[in-house]
């Protein structure tokens, strides 16, 4: 290896350990670290999950990033680092899928979710669901690449609250649906753009927007400061599908490997399953 090959494998290592300890994922890099990135939805639940597989293999620490699937996905294809991709779409790994960064065998479909329509405690809205979401004087939406605010949009145009032209054209994509064309079907309603679901949650929570559509999921928690007005049914969203899988790294070792392979596995388990549960997913395995 040439000295400027050495130098960056340093430095590389030297910043992860950083980040594990600003991370909180323990006082020092110590055993296998398992580069985990995740939905925003995801956060609360599969740190849980985590968690509790370290308690089992002490050995095994975790490095977290959780933001959008849109944003991951980018992340990764542009090289940077990462073991576990569970996402909030498959579409995410699908793209990862068609250019061979999968880990053999580790792809699988893990979690259901359900998109709510959402208000804060005493906001005396009229709106009582997506039916007649356009009663809102605001609203808070993910923008089209975060999988909820594509989710969204799909039950809109199902619906019948988007217009169908679009979706009759050979390769319509209903993410590419903007925040302008959602505001001009619902009349012109101000619609706060979010970059993802956690900002959703937080925007109608504190009251800065009237309504907004999140997971089920990321309502636990927070029960008393948010109502869930609607729970849309999977025939308008269709099936909120997370998918999980191993990301391919030709420096990983074979004993990282297994190790990897290992928490996949374990994420079907019956402690996960209860966890995962527990922040209202549906798992399917």
């Amino acid at each position: 290896m040439s000295n400027t090959g050495r130098r960056t494998k340093l430095l590389a290592s030297l910043l992860l350990m950083s980040l594990l300890l600003l991370g909180g994922c323990g006082e020092k890099t110590k055993g296998t670290v398992i580069t985990f990135f995740g939905a925003k939805s995801l956060q609360g639940a599969a740190t849980e999950v985590c968690e509790a597989y370290s308690k089992l293999h002490p050995e095994v620490s975790f490095l977290y990033n959780y933001d959008s699937s849109g944003k991951l996905l980018a992340q990764v294809r542009e090289g940077a680092e990462c073991d576990v991709f569970f996402s909030a779409d498959r579409k995410q790994l699908d793209v990862l899928e068609k250019e061979d960064m999968l880990l053999d065998g580790t792809r699988q479909d893990l979690l259901n979710n359900q998109v709510c329509v959402i208000t804060y405690q005493g906001s005396g809205t009229k709106v009582t669901g997506l039916s007649d979401i356009s009663k809102a004087s605001d609203l808070a939406l993910a923008d089209g690449s975060v999988p909820v605010g594509k989710y969204t949009r799909q039950a809109m145009l199902t619906a019948g609250i988007l217009p169908e032209t679009d979706a009759a054209a050979e390769g319509f994509d209903i993410a590419a649906v903007t925040t302008s064309q959602v505001s001009e079907a619902l009349g012109g309603m101000e619609i706060n753009e979010c970059a993802n679901v956690a900002a959703v949650v937080s925007a109608v929570a504190e009251g800065g927007n009237e309504v907004g559509t999140v997971y089920d999921s990321d309502i636990r928690g927070l029960e008393d400061r948010i109502v869930v007005l609607e729970k849309i049914p999977y025939e308008l969203t269709g099936n909120v599908i997370y998918p999980v899988a191993g990301v391919k790294n030709t420096e990983r070792s074979a004993e990282e490997e297994a190790v990897l392979r290992d928490f996949l596995r374990f994420l079907t388990s019956d402690t996960a399953r209860e966890i995962f549960e527990s922040y209202y997913f549906d798992t399917m395995q």
